[in-house]
């Protein structure tokens, strides 16, 4: 209480004293602190009953005043004062000792408020970024301290100037020599400056470059003694005479101490506080966009920035349940790293496993968008670090399981993290892992050179339909991805050399077939009422076809129009007239499938203009059209499936609905419940069936879509 009246005493006398110069006042305020530890002699009480913030808050304000008076750039006599005269080593070393109690705390909030305040740059100079490195080893000690708020502020205002002139990181990147020649000298730095000698270089407000800063103290050259102002005379006291035990420095010689900055940053992502955790990861996501290369190495390379994404996503996705809903993986709501905030008891969707799972999405939401921002050296480093510690180590054994549950889950999770990576780098590495790096045509002997591509290939028919379902659906995604090696991959390096092609001239028997340039008796597309308002000379269709590649040399516009109507007519007509029903129904008509064909179609050919492709495919003289013909894993289970559910449908269908009573009416409402036109009623005979016809139509619809989009896209010039 007393130590409390004497402060307000002392700001009522400051108040009332006549103002004296900047510097006088700035000067003043740092003897009132040193003056302190040379009078007190009670060092456990602690600070916020001494004078020290005060006298700390009036440097500052006169540090910032004496900027605002001065030109842009120009370094007043109070921050010459303060450099010459180290007070930021002095500083460093109370707060180190927490000298006071709780001065630690405001060492930080004035490094802090100094780095945010002060316009002119001041981390070039190196009696402001030797202390502040020497700060930044004291943060992320120990958690759930006391001092994490302002520890980081701190490590925050740091980054953000680092990003504002990046190539001051080069100051922070220590070796290890010099960190072991820091700690070696500390004690004598600090003794020096608080007896008020100025034994090191002196900094005369003049900055200094990167490459010309001294990593330790024992490194730098000695320099003459500046003589110091008569008002500093009285402000000569050592360690002994403050009471101060000086503590010492944290270890900097640890393999993982280059990028100290980058450690303090790490530790404090473990805080149990959410918020610190959010304010250190973005830190670290100011820290990895950096665009120096040094530090972009230094930081995969010598801290343990890798290891931290990589093992906190291996723990999350251990802690998973092993049986997770794959529609709760689904449609659990959108992840943000940086809002990773959830209340078991506020969510009236909650599931088992729910808290766990957003925890695991939002952490590889974090390390997605860390790679995204990271220079490229950082990028690449970090993404492999992930398919090598994580997709390879954790993943691959789940999805290589036998339980149809835990290939159910893992293979849902996987399909979520396809969907949801956005970083390019990232998503490389995850084709990688998935598919392997082969570029090699396929061929039967060899399919299994990845097992794990073989194996999700070959979940694409499993004869569990739920599996089934899920590993198509993330390969449907995978395939949406802008990356060139997924489609090269799985389809595209099978068809190179064109031996799909039966290369023979044309026999009497195919002559006779064409008549006038179609196949005797066809309809032309134009005649026909279901391609009335689709024809090319439509304006809609135009509008709709109006993204097209160039035609190929041995694709002439003039011979495709019969084959696409075969092959329109094909799909079309597979289902009998009978079991067809989306006539009824507005909105399901074949036009719907055109028009979203045509938007897939091209969005995928202006994903594909980055690749830089051929216009055309390779001359059939240059391909070896006499090896054998085989489409590739991929599209051989496709193609198998496919097979067989037309085999399963199609074969007795007429048979089999004459056999249903009111099979028409009883498709059409089977129909309007898929699309939720008709509220769900009394279950309906033989529904099962119904839905497969109704599907079956659907499917082939897009199929004659694909086939006319494609048509016209090959014939357009």
């Amino acid at each position: 209480m007393f130590s409390k009246f004497t402060s307000i005493l002392q700001h009522a006398v400051e108040a009332l004293a006549p103002s004296l110069p900047l510097q006088e006042d700035f000067v003043y305020h740092w003897k009132a602190i040193t003056h302190y530890y040379i009078e007190t002699s009670d060092d456990k009480a602690p600070v916020t009953d001494t004078n020290i913030p005060s006298h700390l808050e009036q440097m500052l304000d006169i540090l910032v005043q004496e900027e605002n008076e001065r030109e842009s750039g120009e370094t007043g006599p109070c921050m010459e004062y303060l450099l010459h005269h180290k007070i930021l080593e002095t500083l460093y070393t109370l707060g180190k000792a927490d000298c006071p109690p709780g001065m630690k705390q405001q060492v930080l909030a004035f490094y802090t408020k100094l780095l945010g305040r002060i316009r002119q740059p001041l981390l070039p100079h190196i009696n402001v970024h030797r202390p502040v490195q020497k700060l930044i080893r004291l943060c992320g000690e120990v958690l759930a301290t006391p001092t994490e708020n302002e520890e980081i502020q701190f490590l925050c205002i740091v980054c953000a100037k680092l990003k504002q002139d990046p190539y001051l990181v080069n100051f922070f990147l220590e070796s290890k020599l010099k960190a072991m020649a820091s700690k070696e000298s500390t004690n004598v730095i600090a003794e020096d400056m608080l007896k008020g000698q100025d034994s090191m270089a002196t900094d005369t407000g003049q900055p200094i470059q990167p490459e010309e800063s001294p990593g330790a103290a024992g490194a730098e050259q000695m320099e003459k003694e500046d003589e110091l102002p008569q008002q500093a005379d009285d402000l000569s006291f050592s360690l002994d005479e403050l009471n101060v035990t000086s503590l010492p420095e944290p270890s900097t010689v640890c393999p993982n101490q280059d990028y100290n900055l980058v450690n303090s940053l790490l530790n404090l992502t473990k805080s149990p506080d959410g918020r610190i955790a959010v304010k250190a990861c973005e830190g670290l996501m100011l820290l990895v966009s950096l665009p120096e290369p040094a530090a972009a190495k230094c930081l995969t390379q010598s801290t343990c920035l890798c290891e931290l994404l990589t093992d906190r996503l291996a723990t999350l996705y251990r802690a998973l349940p092993q049986s997770l809903d794959p529609l709760d993986i689904e449609t659990v709501e959108a992840i943000n790293w940086g809002l990773d905030s959830y209340s078991h008891k506020e969510d009236a969707t909650a599931f088992p496993g729910k808290r766990a799972l957003i925890s695991f999405l939002s952490w590889f939401d974090y390390c997605d968008q860390l790679i995204k921002e990271a220079q490229k050296i950082a990028a690449v480093a970090m993404a492999k670090a992930v398919r090598e510690r994580f997709f390879v180590d954790v993943m691959e054994p789940q999805l290589m399981q036998t339980s149809e549950i835990g290939i159910l889950t893992s293979t849902a999770l996987l399909h979520r993290i396809v969907r949801q990576v956005t970083s390019d780098v990232l998503l490389q590495e995850l084709v990688y892992f998935v598919l392997g790096e082969n570029r090699e045509p396929e061929t039967l002997p060899n399919i299994n050179t990845h097992p794990l591509r073989h194996r999700l290939i070959e979940h694409c028919d499993h004869i569990s339909d739920e599996i089934s379902i899920m590993t198509l659906r993330m390969f449907e995604h995978l395939l949406q991805k802008p990356h060139e090696h997924i489609l090269y991959n799985l389809v595209l390096r099978n068809l190179e050399e064109r031996n799909y092609i039966e290369y023979k001239p044309l026999c009497q028997e195919d002559k006779d077939v064409v008549e006038n340039g179609q196949i005797a008796g066809a309809i032309d597309l134009e005649e026909d009422p279901l391609f009335t308002d689709l024809s090319p000379d439509n304006t809609g269709a135009q509008e709709w076809l109006s993204v097209s590649p160039p035609v190929s040399p041995e694709h002439p516009k003039n011979d495709g129009k019969t084959e696409v109507h075969k092959i329109v007519n094909s799909f079309l007509c597979l289902v009998p007239d009978e079991a067809k029903s989306s006539y009824h129904v507005e909105g399901t008509g074949y036009d719907t499938y055109l028009r979203d064909a045509h938007r897939q179609f091209r969005d995928y050919c202006l994903i594909c203009l980055r690749w830089e492709w051929p216009g055309s495919p390779r001359s059939l003289e240059k391909c070896n059209l006499e090896a054998s013909f085989f489409e590739g894993h991929f599209l051989k289970v496709l193609f198998d499936r496919m097979g067989r559910i037309l085999d399963q449908v199609v074969g007795d269908l007429m048979i089999r609905i004459q056999r249903i009573p009111d099979f028409t009416p009883k498709l059409l409402l089977v129909r309007k419940r898929l699309l939720g036109l008709e509220p769900e009623g009394p279950l309906i005979d033989h529904v099962t069936l119904l839905e497969g016809v109704i599907v079956l139509e659907e499917f082939c619809k897009e199929l004659a879509a694909i086939a006319f989009v494609k048509y016209h896209a090959s014939s357009t010039p």
